[in-house]
């Protein structure tokens, strides 16, 4: 997103809680400081990205240090992380006071997919156009959908689609070894035959799963947060989400194994271990 930003000719200013991403940011042409206030004191437009947590989104916005500390009237905040649209709405009211805009526009594409992403994203449309030339540089779609907090509602159900898909790979593919069948030849004529439960995420999972492949593209830990914060919404809603629970189980699961850094495939290895096979294949 920084280099992104610099070459598209706008100045960075950055902060991270990390030291590498702060080293990272230098190389890419921005200047780090030392707060989310002083990120703020000096720009016009205020982006946070992966804060993972609710009160990490609370805590950079509302602190004592955080973005209002620093704010002036007719900036814009805009939450590129996936939180809650709870948590938006009440940034969104703590924001107004101060004549500062407030956008969630969580992000719809993997990190590499920076440019070509899709943000759904929440807040007025005045407040929208003013950060738009902004947005256009990290994302190939930039769509209005809603009042605050409707880009999280979307990034939620979105999320726990992913869920169910990372969920039932990881299950078809264990289960065809346990019943005598090639995962591979399984994943290959599947992955060929054009059939309507053919996904790009089956697509990117299945070759991963058989390479016994399990660096993060996107960790069990990030996915375990955003179901919940997805089953959360639904409930206060009363909406039952039975599959959506049943896909949480696992993620507890694979989290008490010690697998929470992992990919979110690797929670195959749960149905490796309950049905006693392998699904690495060369």
């Amino acid at each position: 997103m920084c280099e992104a930003l610099v070459s598209g000719g706008f100045t960075v200013i950055a902060w991270d809680i990390r030291s590498e991403a702060q080293e990272q940011a230098r190389r890419s042409g921005a200047k780090v400081v030392a707060s989310p206030a002083e990120t703020a004191r000096d720009t016009d437009i205020a982006i946070l990205m992966s804060l993972p947590w609710p009160k990490d989104v609370e805590e950079v916005v509302t602190g004592s240090e955080g973005i209002l500390a620093g704010a002036r009237p007719g900036q814009v905040v805009v939450d590129l992380s996936t939180v809650d649209p709870m948590t938006t709405r009440r940034m969104a009211a703590a924001s107004s006071p101060k004549g500062v805009g407030y956008i969630d526009a969580p992000v719809l594409g993997r990190p590499q997919g920076c440019g070509k992403w899709t943000l759904p994203c929440g807040g007025s449309e005045v407040d929208l156009k003013k950060v738009q030339p902004v947005l256009d540089k990290l994302a190939k779609r930039v769509v209005h959908v809603g009042s605050a907090g409707s880009g999280n509602i979307v990034k939620l159900l979105n999320n726990l689609m992913f869920g169910a898909i990372n969920s039932i790979t990881a299950e078809v593919m264990a289960v065809c070894a346990k019943v005598g069948m090639n995962p591979r030849v399984f994943f290959d004529t599947v992955a060929g035959s054009g059939a309507a439960t053919v996904s790009n995420l089956f697509l990117e999972l299945g070759p991963q799963i058989l390479a016994h492949n399990w660096e993060p593209k996107f960790s069990v830990d990030l996915l375990y947060k955003d179901n919940l914060l997805g089953i959360a919404m639904g409930q206060e809603h009363g909406a039952p989400m039975p599959i959506s629970q049943a896909v949480h189980l696992l993620n507890e699961m694979a989290r008490a194994k010690g697998y929470g850094q992992l990919d979110t495939c690797s929670i195959v290895r749960i149905y490796e271990d309950l049905l006693k096979v392998s699904v690495k294949m060369p």
